[in-house]
Parts: structure tokens; C-alpha cells; sequence
């Protein structure tokens, strides 16, 4: 029988960890590999608790219950219980965890395509840190391969349990006289987002259902399905529209009109619905947000759920702190209460609670009566999918050197007012623009994020700035 060292598999495989868990080819996903990883995140945390029993959960991938099922062997190995949750959002599975105090693993790629797959872990008390990473990559665990993988019993308690989380926090008639739609696709939550808003009184029609992995990305919403969220809207009357991607941790929500909105305008709005006080939220997030004067302390970090979680150690002194991600993903750092309903802190990105906040704070108006509140800044996004990160890498440091000369080759008729580096580079231009050029954590891509005075402006940034890059890496 062949033995491993969990430490030396994983720094020799294609897998790496990303802005948001370990990620990588589904190939690459070995059962060798799922054992390693497990055993070094268990290894971890036996560090510093005893560890009796995780938590495990997959998205619809066609490979998740594969890799979720070596992982269970290994945890199986170890001799310790398992809960199998099957297919549930992200969040439901950090929340069923962190109420039973245990530790958790979620088998998904998230957005990127089908192809792929990753690995995301959680300790009892929410994701692992950046730090835990490193630590995981460290750490050696001889074993051996388990003779087969595990069969898995499906355990329904965390799907129940994430619904009722909400329904005690939310009014009963919430969503009442309400018609929603739900663009399903391949979404780990789709059945539960159904049932839960038609608990609150909503209207529901379900729409868009695949029997094949779709990977949607919140972030680069794609031409096809802003289409489709226009003709679903005008076609049911629809008074929003609600999707998320593929593990359920990231909103995708479309107004009356079927206009999408970007994820930081829905984090915006639904941090001003639960009165939060203080928020953590990504360098690349809109800055209508510090304009809309909502919020006694925002603070900018990395892109990246670990390092929004991080930034909360340095908000403990306001009662009611959260965050959120360019992509949507919403962070409840603090337990909320008002009368006598309570709602309990779940520091990992969710995709319901934004939706149900912003469909409290409308109550009887539109969505875009809201938008329409906002301070003028719109933001826009894209991606060059398939540039290397090393590509990406080699443009941003020679761009660092001499900003006004990059903005001018991206044929910008403007000057650099000043310069972020928090993550990538993040340009602030004398007219007021910003643009924003960043290698993706968890793909070889170039993402692009542009702010302007208006939506069109911004998306002509993005589109124009992408256009110019392949030319300019001719020249590195």
C-alpha cells in the first residue's frame, strides 16, 4: 500500500488556494489529494481544539460528490462522525456548522466553470484564515489511501435550519403581494430560495432550471443573461428577480425593470436595511458607499472574504458591523437583534440575507426608487479569461512605475490623481473615473473594475481599458 505525507501532495499539485478556499482542474482533484487536504485541515485544528465531528456539503458540480466523498473516507479514517448536508448553499452549511460548533468542509468551484473545482473549510467559528492556509500547506500527515471512497447519508437538517434562520428574523408577510422570480440554473440553493420566499408571502416563479453545472459569475454577469433577466421580467411581471452562483454565496438581483445590480449597490442597500454600523468591505467595492455618509467607519482591505473577516477584529467597538464584496457576498459580523426577534452573526459570504434586507427597506416601493437614492457612482466589470497570471502580474509592475504613462497607452485622455495598491492596481483619475486592473485568485484571468458618473460611462471604461491590454502585453 502506498503512503503519502499530506504536505508534499499538495505543494506538488496544480491545486493552490485562492481568494476564497483551494481551487483547481477537476483532474487534479485526486482521491489522494482530497485525503491530504482533509487530513491537514483536521490536523490543524486539532492544534488547538479536540475535533469529534465535521461537516460536509457539496454544490452541483458533477464532480463534487466524488471529491466529497474522499474527504469523507479521510475524515472516516480518523475515526471521527460526519454529517452529510448534499447539496446546500455555502452559508447554510457554515451556519449549520458554526450552531453546532464543529468544523465544516464545502466541496465547490463557486463561479468558475465546470471543469474545475475547489475546496472551502471552515472552523466552528466561520472560514479559516489566511493564515491557516499557509499553516495547512505546512502541515505533515502521513497516511494512506482509504481501500474506497465513502458512501454518504444525506442529512437534511442544515437546508431546514438555514431557512429558519431567516423566517425568524423576517416578517411573515415580508415578500407578500410580491412576484419573484428565481433564475435557478445549477444553484446549490434553488430549491430552498423557492420555498423560503414563498414562506414569506412571495409570489414565486422559477425559471432558467439546468441539469447541467452553469457557471455564473456575479461579478462579469454575461450578455445572455442580462437578456434573459429583461424578457423573464416583462414576460411574469416580475417585481425582482433573484439568482445567485453556483454555491449560494454570491446575490445576483435584478429590479422591476430586469436590470441587474451590481453586488456592492445590493451590499450598500442592505447594510443601511439591518442599521449596520460599520462595514469592512474590498478595495474594489463602489465609493458610494463612504458617500452616502450610512456608516460611521468603512474600512478598504484585499479582495477577498478572509481579509473583510480579518478587518472586523478592528470594528469590535460598534454594536452592529458587517460586510460585503464587489460580487454581492454579505458578512453579518454581529448579532443583530430588534424586539424580540434575533439574528445571530455569520462572518462568511451569504446570498439570501441581501435580497430579503433590500426587500424590507423597499416595502411597497421599487427597487430602483432605491437605486435612484444613491450617490451618482456606478461601477462596471469584466474579465480577459485565459491571461496568465504571471501576464498579469509582469503588466501591473511595469504600470506601477509610471502610471500616467499606462493610463495614456489604455488611451485615456486623463492624468492618475492617485494610486491603491491594496490589491493590483487601482487607478484614481483626474475627472473623477477609477479603474482597477487585478489578477484573479482563483483563475488565470485579468478582471477589470471601472467607476464613473454614469452605468454606460463605466461600461465603456471597462470595455475600452480590456481592449487595449492584449496589444500592451506585446510590449513587456
Amino acid at each position: 500500500m502506498d503512503h503519502f505525507i499530506s504536505s508534499t501532495l499538495i505543494r506538488q499539485s496544480s491545486v493552490q488556494f485562492g481568494t476564497s478556499g483551494a481551487r483547481g482542474l477537476v483532474v487534479d482533484f485526486t482521491p489522494e489529494l482530497c485525503c491530504a487536504f482533509t487530513l491537514a485541515f483536521i490536523k490543524l485544528l486539532q492544534q488547538s481544539q479536540d475535533v469529534q465531528r465535521i461537516a460536509l456539503a457539496i454544490d452541483n458540480r458533477p464532480s463534487s460528490p466524488e471529491i466529497a466523498a474522499w474527504c469523507a473516507a479521510a475524515v472516516q479514517q480518523l475515526g471521527l462522525e460526519l454529517d452529510y448536508y448534499g447539496v446546500i448553499p455555502t452559508p447554510a452549511l457554515a451556519y449549520a456548522a458554526m450552531k453546532q460548533g464543529v468544523a465544516a468542509i464545502m466541496v465547490t468551484g463557486s463561479h468558475i466553470p465546470f471543469d474545475r473545482n475547489g475546496l472551502k473549510f471552515y472552523r466552528p467559528q466561520g472560514e479559516i484564515t489566511k493564515q491557516d492556509e499557509l499553516k495547512m500547506l505546512s502541515v505533515e500527515v502521513p497516511f494512506s489511501l482509504p481501500v474506497h471512497a465513502a458512501e454518504l447519508t444525506l442529512n437534511p437538517a442544515a437546508a431546514h435550519d438555514y431557512k429558519q434562520r431567516y423566517l425568524d428574523w423576517f416578517p411573515q408577510d415580508l415578500a407578500k403581494g410580491l412576484t419573484i422570480g428565481i433564475y435557478e440554473h445549477s444553484s446549490a440553493g434553488r430549491d430552498i430560495y423557492a420555498e423560503l420566499l414563498q414562506q414569506l408571502g412571495a409570489c414565486v416563479i422559477r425559471l432558467g432550471r439546468s441539469d447541467h453545472f452553469v457557471p455564473i459569475d456575479t461579478e462579469a454577469v454575461s450578455e445572455e443573461d442580462e437578456q434573459k433577466a429583461v424578457l423573464w421580467t416583462q414576460e411574469h411581471q416580475l417585481d425582482l428577480l433573484f439568482s445567485t452562483d453556483g454555491d449560494g454565496d454570491r446575490p445576483m438581483v435584478a429590479d422591476e425593470q430586469g436590470c441587474w445590480l451590481r453586488g456592492d449597490v445590493l451590499g450598500l442597500l442592505a447594510a443601511k436595511a439591518l442599521k449596520i454600523q460599520a462595514l469592512a468591505v474590498p478595495v474594489s467595492c463602489n465609493s458610494a458607499i463612504e458617500q452616502s455618509g450610512w456608516f460611521l467607519q468603512v474600512l478598504r482591505t484585499r479582495i477577498g472574504s478572509p481579509y473583510v473577516i480579518e478587518a472586523f477584529d478592528q470594528l469590535e467597538q460598534y454594536p452592529a458591523v458587517a460586510g460585503f464584496e464587489a460580487n454581492g457576498g454579505f458578512l453579518l459580523a454581529s448579532d443583530l437583534q430588534k424586539q424580540e426577534r434575533y439574528l445571530t452573526a455569520l462572518p462568511t459570504r451569504d446570498a439570501i440575507l441581501p435580497l430579503l434586507a433590500v426587500i424590507e427597506l423597499a416595502r411597497g416601493r421599487a427597487v430602483s426608487e432605491l437605486l435612484s437614492e444613491l450617490p451618482k457612482r456606478f461601477t462596471a466589470s469584466q474579465r480577459l479569461s485565459d491571461f496568465a497570471t504571471e501576464l498579469s502580474q509582469q503588466l501591473l509592475s511595469k504600470a506601477a512605475m509610471n502610471a500616467d504613462h499606462f493610463v495614456s497607452d489604455l488611451g485615456l485622455d486623463t492624468k492618475v490623481l492617485s494610486v491603491d495598491t491594496t490589491d493590483g492596481l487601482r487607478f484614481t483619475l483626474t475627472n473623477g473615473d477609477i479603474v482597477h486592473l487585478r489578477p484573479s485568485g482563483n483563475a488565470p484571468e485579468l478582471r477589470c473594475y471601472a467607476e464613473s458618473v454614469s452605468e454606460p460611462k463605466a461600461k465603456a471604461l471597462v470595455a475600452k481599458v480590456l481592449a487595449k491590454v492584449p496589444a500592451l502585453i506585446l510590449h513587456l
